[in-house]
Order: structure tokens, then C-alpha cells, then sequence
């Protein structure tokens, strides 16, 4: 069970990367470039989708504590990971970015 989520987790990132991808060729295509339009669009839905898995995550977790009928041990778990990697794959993005930032400032003009 823990492999099929982490497949769907992997499927859902391959296909926000493949949408940022269409959506930069095609504004790349328009206009002759790229604009910084995109990548923050880009960021900004992966950052909202990090936070969503967050609170479902965490929602879920809350109702399985008051005994929600509906909400099994699984799920709650899974859900977690999924919030976990989430953040993980996240926090790395953001090390990566730093990271060429810290690069780009220390190149000589």
C-alpha cells in the first residue's frame, strides 16, 4: 500500500512538472521567452499543493483521534507520508534554489 502511494505521489509531481513544462514552451513560443511568470506560477501551486496534503493530512488525523467512522488507521498514515514527502521534496526544491542563487551572486561580472 505504501508503494502505491508513493507511485501516485510520484505520478502527481511528474505531472505538475510536465504542466510547467507545456505551459514555459508555450509562453517560450509566444513570446520568444520565457517569463518569470511561469516558474512563480509553477511554485506557487506546488507550495499550495504541499499545504493541502498539510491539512488534509492533518484533518484527517484529527478525525480519526475523535473516532470518525469513516477514517481508517491507513489512511491517515498514508496520507501523512504523502504530506511528509510533500514537504521533503519541497524543502529540497528550496535548498536547490538557494543554492544557485548563493552561485549567481558569487559570479564575477
Amino acid at each position: 500500500m505504501t508503494v502505491t502511494a508513493i507511485n501516485s505521489a510520484l505520478q502527481q509531481l511528474q505531472t505538475l512538472a510536465a504542466q510547467a513544462t507545456d505551459s514555459a514552451q508555450a509562453q517560450s513560443e509566444s513570446n520568444g521567452a520565457a517569463t518569470a511568470g511561469t516558474f512563480s506560477a509553477a511554485l506557487k501551486a506546488s507550495l499550495d499543493k504541499i499545504s493541502d496534503d498539510q491539512l488534509k493530512a492533518t484533518n484527517e488525523s484529527k478525525a480519526f483521534e475523535l473516532g470518525a467512522p469513516n477514517v481508517s488507521l491507513n489512511d491517515v498514515v498514508i496520507d501523512g507520508q504523502k504530506a511528509n514527502i510533500g514537504f521533503q521534496f519541497g524543502l529540497q526544491v528550496r535548498n536547490k534554489l538557494v543554492s544557485a542563487y548563493n552561485d549567481i551572486m558569487q559570479m564575477s561580472v
